[in-house]
């Protein structure tokens, strides 16, 4: 019999790329939404998988519902990818963040527990939980988040370590850095820049408000990182696993190229807003996946360059 997946926080970027990944090798998806009736989940449509995955209707922050979805289901493996995603809303939304983020997880966590299933459970960790990065870090670097996003997700990551240590439950987190791909809103930054630059190349008469353009992050393709999720859960042993490229480029780096693309000159097009400061930053963050090489055979092919101008002929095919 197929496997079956349930993926909580299936609308979003990398829910979207874990089901397509997931039903090429044949499991049955079961996807959730907080209202799966009125939910639009534009990146399956987009991705044209929709019809193939069963959704469901689950309050991740309500242990009743959370409990019934598992019940119902009897999934063999789960991924936790619902929760506010975005660092720079979660300065606005600190309690929501943290709710959505720490409180879902627990409750998969225990509803697991209490069923005594042999569920294997994925947490969408960050690797914003490492905070300011001089070198790329592995898996034993400590934790020193600088947003309420990286609260939530740090929180998350230890509760998921504590019930793998004290319930022996196959759980564990992937400390994924910054990956992107066409599926990102444009409140992502990468996408903003990118869209921006597409609608002034046609003509429009527009400046690009951006923040601080020193901050250096490490960039991968999201497609490739959903498959090191699926990865962890076929290993052996729950462990966590770091999932980057071990590469840090400066966002002024990152706009010079997607502007490039466009045969424009970003520094006619783009204006400093300090109001889009962050009160705290990460001024550099890039990860270590040689753990994820060595023990699960996993490896970034897209680099940095390649990510912006695969963006950019997204962005061109859509116009």
């Amino acid at each position: 019999m197929a496997k079956k997946a349930l993926i909580c926080g299936v609308s979003g970027q990398d829910g979207a790329y874990l089901a397509r990944l997931l039903l090429e090798k044949g499991y049955e998806v079961f996807g959730t939404s907080r209202d799966a009736q009125i939910s639009s989940f534009r990146n399956l449509r987009t991705l044209e998988i929709l019809e193939h995955i069963r959704l469901e209707s689950v309050a991740p922050a309500d242990f009743r519902s959370v409990l019934q979805i598992l019940s119902r289901v009897c999934p063999d493996e789960v991924y936790y990818l619902a929760g506010q995603s975005s660092v720079a809303l979660s300065f606005q939304q600190p309690m929501e963040t943290f709710e959505s983020v720490t409180i879902g997880t627990m409750n998969f966590l225990e509803a697991i527990r209490f069923l005594g299933q042999p569920i294997r459970f994925y947490n969408a960790a960050s690797g914003e939980c490492f905070g300011n990065l001089y070198q790329p870090a592995d898996e034993s670097f400590p934790f020193q988040p600088r947003s309420p996003y990286a609260v939530a997700k740090a929180a998350a990551f230890w509760a998921v370590a504590n019930y793998r240590e004290a319930y022996s439950l196959f759980a564990c987190s992937g400390l994924l850095f910054n990956h992107e791909s066409p599926l990102r809103p444009e409140r992502f930054v990468t996408r903003k820049i990118i869209a921006a630059a597409a609608r002034i190349a046609a003509g429009a008469q527009e400046k690009l408000q951006l923040g601080r353009l020193d901050i250096k992050r490490d960039w991968g393709w999201a497609s490739e990182y959903v498959e090191a999720m699926w990865r962890m859960l076929q290993h052996g042993v729950a462990e966590d696993f770091v999932i980057a490229t071990g590469e840090a480029h400066s966002l002024e780096e990152f706009v010079a190229r997607a502007f490039e693309n466009f045969h424009l000159d970003w520094k006619e097009h783009v204006t400093i807003d300090s109001l889009l400061f962050r009160p705290t930053d990460i001024e550099i963050s890039m990860g270590n996946a040689l753990k994820a090489e060595r023990v699960l055979g996993w490896k970034p092919t897209v680099r940095f360059a390649q990510v912006v101008d695969q963006l950019v002929e997204s962005e061109r095919s859509r116009g």
